[in-house]
Formats: C-alpha cells, structure tokens, sequence
C-alpha cells in the first residue's frame, strides 16, 4: 500500500490537473494488477461501507494510545478527522510489514464479517503490522471516509492514455465498477485498459464493450455512462448570447426523483447515476423491464406518482433504503419511470443520434407500451417567437407541476459522457429555492480543512406568530455551506463569545445571529421536534440587517407544506 499511499498524498498536495495527471499515470504504470484494480474503486468514487463502528474505533484507538476520553476527545476535535486522529495517537507498529493495496483491502472488508471480541483483535494487529506512514490511508479505508481530490474523468483520462484507448471507451467500460457490493480484482483492471473490440458488453450485436468479472456479475446489464446537466443562473445574463434561440432546445420539466437506466438485454437491471444497483427496491420497474423490447435502455426518474401527478421527494424517501418492502408500503408509495431520453433500440446504441430523434423513438416506444408505469417526460410547447423571459416564467411556475425547474436539451445534441459540451450540452434551470429567515442556536467544529472552526451550524425558527405567549426557537434544520472563508472566521468568533453551554464537541450559542437558508423542499416528519424536514438546506446570505425577534416562525413552513404539492404529468 505504500505506492498508493505515496499516490494519495501526492494528490492531495497540490491543485494542478497537469500535476495530478502525472501522479495518476505514474501509478498505474507501475502498479501490479490487483492493486490498481482497487485503486480505480476508490480513486473513480467507489466508497466501502464502514467496517468498524467510529464508538468503537475511538474506544480501541484511545486504549490503544494511552489516553483519558477527554484527551484524546480534544485531539479528535483538533485534528477534524477520525482516521487522522487516531494515526497520529497510535503508539509506532510493534513490527510493520510491506503488502500491496489489495492485500490491506482485502484486511479490511474481512473485520466486518468478524465478531466483536475477533474483530477488535484483529484490527489492532493491523495497526502493529502497518507502517506509519500509512495508517491515515488504512483509517479512512475502515471508516469509509476516503476523498481523494481527483474526478472520474480524471482517473478515466489516465487509464485512457496507460492503455492508448479512447476515453469513451474506458468511461463506458467503469459503468458499474464502482457500485458498493463491488470487488474488483485482477481482471476487471485488466478488460479497463483491453484494446477496443476485446471485451463483449452492451451496446452492439455481438455487444461491443462491457466490464466482466466481479464489478459486473452481469455483462448485459451494463448501463452507459450518465449524460450530465450544467446548472443556469436563476437569472442568466444575455440569455441569448449564451443560448440562441429557445427553438434550438427541447424544453422538459425537471423531476425531483432518483436519476436512473433501466436496461433490458438479456435480463433487467435498474442502475442509478451512483451506480448503485437497485432492481430489487423497485418491483414495479423490475416488471416493466421484462415488458420492453429485448435490447432496450432508458435514461429517466424514478418518482413516486399518485395517478397522473408526481409526488414530492419525500414520498420517494420512504422506499429509499427500505430493504423489506411491505405490501401496504407498495401500495401507498407506489413508483413510475419518467423517461427522457432512449439510449439503446433493439440492441444498437443510440447515443449519436440527435436529441429529436432520440425523442422521437421514445414518443414511440412509451405510446407503443401503453404502460402506466412508464411515463415520457413531457416536452414543453416552444413557438418560433417564444423568448427567455416566457421560459423563465414557466421556471418559476415548476412547483405547481411538482417539478423543480426546467431541462433545456439541445436540439441536434448527441448524449453525452458526464457534463460535456463536445457533442451536445443540457443545461438544469431549477426554480428559486424555498427561503426562510432563521436563528443559529448550536455549532459544532467541521471537518479537513474547517478542523477547529465552528462551521457546522444548527437553525431554529420562531415556534409561535410574535406576541404569543409560548413562543419559543424550535430547531429545524442544519447547514454547513453558502459561507465565505472570512464570513465562517466571523461567525467562529461570535459564537465562542455568545457560547452558553457545551454538549461534547456541540455549543449551544446565545441567539444573536441569523441567516437566509434556502432549501428544496419540505415535508413533514415525525422525527423531527418541528414536525418538519427540509431539503438541501444551505446558507444563502448572513442577515446581519435583521433582529432575531424578525425571523420566520414555524406556521409559515406548515403553510408551505400545502404549498409543496404534487402536479400532474401530462
């Protein structure tokens, strides 16, 4: 693990794409094939699951090190980072040894498997085999917490030039490869950097490329990379200049669900853009997955609909995750896929064609069906004469269709890999986030690079409308982004001056500040002491022009609730 140790700290020293590309190629041209098999999990965005509990973890480390609870409490607090914490207190290993990434992955994914007392003996004779130098990286592979400073495209461009294969294809080929219950091994590295035609998948007939072995149990069932939106200011400046003409674009709504491919070859597989696979949480689109035409992809939504409207997000939460489905939660949150796009037709990729085209097949396909499960996103009437002002208009109305705004995809543009603008471009024009005026109440020291700055921040609103005798601050919702550097530096020193009382690592502050929040959505919620839950809260200015006693109070989010309610799918 010491190249790939060497390798992490490598990108994470330094900014430059050019530098980082260095690192990444010099690596995988020495590296032996099971270990680069695991670097490309975790360098593309593949996360393991936690093998050890982060009570237990600290309890092992700090017996481990020597320290009273409030010492090594202190340092944890300091440092910002359970895995670095821990490899700066561990006493030196009592006889380190030398072992490749996968060796040390393979360690690793096995404590989880153990029992307790196994386990707990276990990963402390990791930590007496592991040379220093390379416990921060095996800490952050226990805790999954592993963030390396690359993107996809960039580990995709490295592969691309060790192999001498074109980046769509070695983009194409990691579909699948990263997905949670992966366990790459020597092959699956090995058919990445395959010459073009050498590996059998999805895509032709025979199939043209796809990833064997244990990264995908399934080679039909391969989806295709993600074609991804651009945000649009709310507000764009010369909407034109940037643009053209809103004839020059399919207008869509943008849905508010879980973005997915549903694919049809030789069996039915349903993937989302996190590349988790996710056929056996949604039978419905299981179901209509047998129903389509052999050699059929889609790009689509997965919502929760109630007849003919879409369902706000938090329906869809609670089939998120649920590893039973009950009867009875099938029926009261039962899910439909809004297609937008058609990818594969009987078996031959259809991604050059343009996005008309691409539409019109699919038109076809979804009234061919006829299959309430399958719904084609409607696209919206753009007259020759029509201009941005009208489309903007048409944003801000998204809510009442239970959408968050517009997709405006370009006409002739082909789909693309990730968000680029080489063969077509889609930008996302969502509606104006919900805002609220609210009172920080709690703060809690962030992480990396906030360790030791109050950054994370808890916010309440008024409980009662004012001049109520029960009114009181009822805590709602937590942020932590949407602030400066020198605004967060501020807002630290205010709350260490204004801190009344302390819950661990968690200060309850005076209530002297208040900020706008925006957010997504809102949805009622049991556990919540409000009653309420928000989406994506983030912190959109500091109010320093407004008393705490002006802020929102809780009546007005219940009204929203209303407010928030679902439209109809044409």
């Amino acid at each position: 693990m010491k190249a790939f140790a060497a390798l992490y700290q490598a990108l994470d020293a330094t900014t430059s794409t050019a530098a980082k590309q260095a690192a990444l190629q010099a690596y995988f041209r020495g590296a032996q094939p099971a270990d680069a098999a695991w670097a490309v999990y975790l360098l593309a965005g593949g996360k393991p699951r936690q093998t050890v509990p982060a009570r237990r973890l600290r309890e092992l480390a700090r017996a481990a090190a020597g320290l009273p609870e409030w010492l090594f409490d202190e340092c944890y607090q300091t440092a910002g980072d359970l895995a670095e914490t821990i490899a700066l207190l561990l006493p030196p290993p009592a006889g380190p040894e030398e072992h490749g990434l996968a060796h040390w992955m393979a360690q690793v994914l096995a404590l989880r498997a153990l029992p307790v007392h196994e386990r707990d003996a276990a990963l402390r004779a990791q930590w007496d085999r592991l040379p220093a130098e390379q416990r921060l990286l095996h800490g952050k592979l226990i805790t999954g917490g592993l963030r390396v400073g690359v993107s996809r495209q960039q580990v995709t461009q490295a592969l691309a030039a060790v192999a001498g294969v074109p980046p769509p294809l070695v983009a194409q080929r990691l579909m699948g490869y990263t997905r949670a219950d992966a366990r790459p091994g020597p092959q699956d590295y090995q058919a990445l950097l395959a010459p073009p035609g050498a590996v059998a998948g999805p895509g032709a007939t025979p199939p043209a490329e796809a990833v064997t072995g244990a990264a995908a149990p399934v080679p039909d069932a391969q989806p295709y990379p993600f074609f991804l939106a651009h945000p649009l200011p709310a507000e764009p400046e010369a909407p034109e200049a940037l643009l053209g003409a809103p004839a020059d674009w399919i207008v869509e709504w943008k849905w508010d669900g879980i973005r997915a491919q549903l694919v049809r070859r030789g069996g039915v597989a349903l993937w989302t853009r996190g590349e988790e696979l996710v056929t056996d949480r949604y039978p419905e689109l299981a179901a209509l997955g047998q129903r389509l035409p052999p050699g059929t992809v889609l790009d689509g939504e997965i919502v929760v609909v109630a007849g003919d409207a879409v369902r706000p997000f938090g329906a869809l939460q609670r089939r998120i995750g649920r590893q039973r489905l009950t009867a009875a939660l099938l029926r009261e949150c039962p899910v439909a896929l809004i297609a937008y796009d058609l990818l594969e037709a009987d078996g031959r990729d259809c991604r050059a064609e343009p996005q008309w085209q691409r539409r019109e097949r699919l038109q076809a396909l979804v009234a061919a069906q006829g299959d309430p499960v399958l719904r084609l996103s409607p696209a919206l009437p753009v007259s020759a004469d029509a201009d941005w002002a009208t489309l903007s208009a048409l944003r801000r109305a998204a809510r009442e269709r239970g959408a968050e705004g517009l997709m405006l995809k370009q006409r002739d543009g082909q789909y693309g890999i990730g968000r680029t603008r080489a063969v077509g471009t889609w930008w996302k024009w969502k509606a104006d986030p919900w805002t609220v005026d609210a009172v920080l109440v709690y703060a809690q020291k962030g992480h990396g690079r906030r360790a030791g700055l109050y950054s994370d921040y808890t916010f309440a609103v008024w409980s009662h409308a004012p001049g109520h005798p029960q009114r009181h601050l009822v805590p709602f919702a937590k942020a932590y982004s949407g602030l400066s550097d020198a605004e967060m530096a501020r807002v630290d020193a205010i709350i260490r001056r204004t801190t009344r009382e302390s819950f661990g690592p968690v200060r309850a502050v005076e209530p002297t500040l208040v900020f706008e929040l925006g957010f997504e959505g809102i949805a009622r919620s049991p556990r919540h002491k409000s009653g309420v839950a928000v989406r994506f809260p983030r912190m959109l200015r500091w109010r320093t022009d407004k008393r705490v006693e002006d802020a929102d109070c809780l009546p007005v989010l219940l009204t929203w609730l209303d407010a928030d309610s679902p439209g109809g799918v044409p």
